[in-house]
């Protein structure tokens, strides 16, 4: 009988958030940066290395030491001394002894850097010592 001339209130709508479409997107972009994602380990520093027509790939028993152009000595992202290699070397080969170590140096790093560090090795007990160069 009454028209409503907007003298009775209506209900408001309430507004939802459909969240699948969202949740969606995020697993896709998990996935992308998981697919995308480099596990390459790294000595900590950054190196340009030398290339080398008879480079091949270690395994993964392997501990790296870096030397950068400067000379310092790097191991697990850290930057040590000589005697702090030693001790890190004790340390990884009381734990596996069967582990080799790889000198990723860069191109313009010293060679008197390398061979005290094979030195150190050599010291500690390692056996196999490399140094690591990206293949042409």
């Amino acid at each position: 009988m009454f028209d409503d001339y907007g003298l009775t209130r209506k209900k408001a709508a309430t507004a939802e958030v459909n969240i699948g479409p969202l949740l969606d997107m995020v697993f896709i972009l998990l996935i992308f940066f998981v697919v995308t994602t480099n596990f390459n380990r790294e000595t900590g520093v950054d190196v340009t290395k030398p290339s080398s027509q008879s480079a091949v790939s270690l395994g993964q028993k392997t501990i790296l030491v870096g030397v950068s152009r400067e000379g310092t000595i790097h191991v697990h992202g850290r930057q040590v001394t000589a005697e702090g290699l030693l001790s890190v070397l004790n340390r990884e080969i009381s734990q596996r002894p069967d582990a080799s170590v790889v000198i990723v140096g860069d191109v313009g790093s010293t060679l008197g850097k390398t061979v005290e560090i094979m030195d150190i090795c050599a010291r500690a007990g390692v056996t196999n010592v490399s140094v690591s160069a990206d293949k042409r």
